[in-house]
């Protein structure tokens, strides 16, 4: 781990200790404080979104302890690397146990996710996924304790997929498909299968890649070889960044599109690499007064835009924060209760969002974006074009979502 992630790390009691001055009353004691366990990947490949995550999930609590906390009591957050399943859910089960923290939030990680997902049913505490994508974690994998804030792999494909059906660039064509060889990359490549299917396009050929492979040659000639109209990645974190500088080098002529992308991973590759159709959450281009706001304190604090997870972490924990204040109570029980009322919240965006009460995943808008054209770009963060917004305004917000009927989820 470098020296910023370690110190970032060390100084978190810190700065949640010095939000708390300023609070009335006597000084408060350790067990005054709501301490919420926050697991996200700091290293490996998903170690650049993990570093937005903590950002964005501080600036929040900040924000919080200035404006008089929850239930006038400070928040603390505890942020620890989840690195592995393994390690998540020791951590996890540590947090709860040793550490006293009222729920559970965070992860980037499905396969991470996943395993603290069973935590939480095994503890019966709440567990806020924040970061996670796959559909089985909202799917057959569901629990009662878990609540899902990320589009899921469904949404991802289907917000990319109306751009390139609205592009021609699907009936009749050839896919040549990249895929992250764990749970998340399995999960997408079903999606996309389902919607190449259901949209008349064949899959030619898909090539599993594990997480460590930053060598993508081998891959590059197969897709020369097979002559795709259309490559697809479905892979994550720096693997995309790889990909996509690999792809550029190569001078393809094959068009690339992808049914993940964070924004970390799309600069990080840099201007003039990147092309074709993507999909995001969030990005710091979007125009409401919300968004705009927290773009700019988040800018000033730290000398660069936020990232999408920087964005979801932050208002994941107003959200929880809000539940707990309405409610007047940590309580796992009531905090369910809460947000399976689908409750709206203000998530910077145009229209509010809400959890389905029946697979607790987060109802919200989702956007396509593509790559302005060279030499556009105002800084190196800017060469990203935001699409509108997609469901559009006049659709459900569950249009683009699986049905009951499509998903397999059963709480008891």
């Amino acid at each position: 781990m470098n020296s910023s992630r370690r110190s970032l790390l060390m100084a978190g009691a810190a700065m949640a200790g010095a939000a708390a001055v300023g609070f009335p009353a006597v000084v408060r004691g350790q067990s005054d404080k709501i301490r919420i366990g926050h697991l996200t990947p700091l290293t490996g490949f998903l170690g650049a979104l993990g570093d937005y995550a903590v950002l964005g999930i501080r600036m929040a609590e900040d924000e919080i302890n200035k404006a008089g906390g929850v239930m006038g009591r400070p928040l603390e957050i505890l942020s620890e690397d989840s690195i592995n399943p393994a390690t998540a859910t020791t951590k996890a089960q540590r947090m709860l146990e040793r550490d006293g923290v009222a729920v559970l939030m965070g992860e980037i990680s499905s396969a991470s996710a996943l395993t603290i997902a069973q935590v939480a049913d095994r503890n019966k505490r709440l567990f806020m996924s924040i970061g996670a994508r796959s559909d089985t974690l909202r799917g057959k994998n569901c629990n009662r304790y878990t609540f899902h804030v990320d589009i899921p792999n469904t949404v991802m494909v289907n917000a990319v997929g109306k751009a390139l059906l609205r592009d021609n660039m699907v009936k009749g064509r050839k896919f040549f498909t990249l895929t992250a060889d764990y749970v998340f990359g399995h999960d997408l490549l079903r999606a996309a299968k389902s919607f190449f299917a259901a949209n008349q396009a064949t899959l030619v050929a898909d090539e599993l890649v594990a997480t460590d492979v930053t060598d993508f040659s081998p891959y590059l000639l197969k897709i020369r070889q097979a002559k795709p109209d259309v490559v697809c990645s479905n892979l994550a974190g720096n693997q995309v960044t790889n990909l996509i500088k690999q792809y550029a080098e190569f001078g393809l002529p094959f068009p690339i599109v992808g049914f993940n992308l964070n924004t970390a991973d799309a600069w990080a590759a840099g201007e003039g690499n990147l092309s074709g159709t993507w999909p995001t959450v969030w990005h710091h281009d979007l125009g409401t007064p919300g968004s705009k706001a927290f773009v700019a304190a988040f800018t000033k604090k730290h000398g660069k835009p936020p990232e999408n997870h920087a964005w979801i972490e932050y208002v994941s924990l107003k959200m929880m924060a809000q539940a707990m204040n309405e409610t007047k109570s940590t309580d796992t029980a009531k905090l369910i209760a809460y947000f399976e009322k689908q409750v709206e919240f203000d998530v910077l965006k145009a229209r509010k969002a809400w959890f389905r009460s029946w697979d607790h995943q987060l109802m919200q808008e989702a956007y396509p974006f593509a790559v302005k054209p060279k030499g556009k770009a105002k800084d190196k963060w800017d060469f990203l074009a935001l699409g509108a917004a997609v469901p559009a305004a006049s659709e459900s917000l569950e249009v683009l979502a699986p049905t009951r009927e499509q998903n397999p989820c059963t709480m008891a």
